[in-house]
């Protein structure tokens, strides 16, 4: 009898535990608090970024001085010497700069008649512009 009654409190022990685990009074879950999201940082405003290279002059001319300057003309000869100086600030390298004459109606040669130099830096217009005369 004794192998019995020990199954027998054996077995009471263990459901009554069971109940026990059961009937345990459940904790109402406590929601963890959201995430606080970091704050931006603030954006700073930077000062637009100043081009590479700018074209500060443009001068059309015959004749080229010893120190590069080329003193403006506005009526050249068919046969002179057509100078384009370009001035420019900046520290890019590589840039191409580039000059096109054209004649009032688009061409490209030198026939008697009014001008037009376009400045272009990286293929995009700079400059002024300048106007001159072939007679």
């Amino acid at each position: 009898m004794k192998k019995t009654s020990l199954s027998s409190a054996l077995m009471i022990a263990v459901v009554g535990a069971v109940a026990l685990v059961g009937c345990k009074k459940k904790e109402e879950e406590v929601a963890p608090p959201p995430p606080v999201a970091a704050a931006p940082a603030p954006m700073v405003e930077s000062a637009p970024a100043a081009p590479a290279l700018a074209v500060t002059a443009v001068t059309v001319g015959n004749a080229a001085a010893a120190d590069m300057s080329v003193a403006p003309v506005a009526v050249l000869a068919a046969k002179d010497k057509i100078i384009v100086s370009i001035k420019t600030s900046g520290t890019a390298s590589n840039v191409p700069v580039g000059a096109k004459l054209t004649y009032q109606d688009g061409q490209v040669p030198w026939p008697a008649g009014k001008y037009t130099a376009d400045v272009t830096v990286d293929g995009k217009a700079a400059g002024t512009p300048q106007q001159f005369e072939v007679k």
